[in-house]
């Protein structure tokens, strides 16, 4: 595991220990950056499902100007922690141990909205479309903004949820990747 491309490009990364967590491959972790950037001016990310931060790491290491890494195993957080010390991207992270719930709370409670957000939930335990709908409805997702579904290759996910539409889906073997940007219908 690696940074694929970037100002950290080539800086490997740490896994997360044990088999809890199920790192995105460098292959995958490329096709994505390619369907949404490759690279970025700035912007606001949110890593929540962190595992061991390879998405919001390759994001920042595009460009982007702070991404929240939201994980709830403490082995992923201390993981976290060492792989962005390993890029310098402390001034541009935040990392908290928490569900998924409740750090969408928080969240809400400071008024923050992304412009790109990384769901990579452990496959069994998939809420993909609930928590778009929890996005949509407080408002976490800035217009022009996307959420990368990482999932199951045999997930099914809907065109529209809530005021996201699906602009890609692809299928790597027994991953796919599906992405949904909010846009303005106005």
């Amino acid at each position: 595991m690696r940074v694929v491309s970037g100002s950290c490009k080539g800086r490997p990364l740490k896994a997360v220990p044990g088999s809890s967590t199920r790192p995105t491959t460098d292959k995958v972790k490329e096709a994505i950056f390619n369907m949404i950037g490759p690279y970025f001016d700035g912007g606001m990310g949110l890593d929540l499902f962190a595992g061991s931060g390879g998405l919001g790491l390759e994001a920042l290491s595009r460009g982007l100007d702070k991404v929240i890494f939201i994980d709830r195993e403490s082995k992923a957080i201390q993981v976290i922690h060492e792989n962005i010390k390993a890029c310098k991207f402390e001034e541009k992270a935040e990392v908290y141990r928490n569900d998924a719930d409740r750090a969408m709370k928080a969240l809400i409670k400071r008024e923050i909205s992304f412009d790109y957000i990384f769901l990579d939930p452990p496959y069994k335990k998939q809420q993909l479309v609930s928590l778009m709908e929890k996005m949509d409805e407080q408002e976490l997702v800035k217009t022009n903004g996307n959420i990368i579904c990482e999932h199951s290759f045999d997930v099914e996910l809907p065109q529209k949820v809530g005021s996201f539409t699906q602009i890609k889906h692809e299928k790597y073997g027994i991953i796919a990747v599906t992405i949904y940007s909010k846009i303005n219908e106005e």
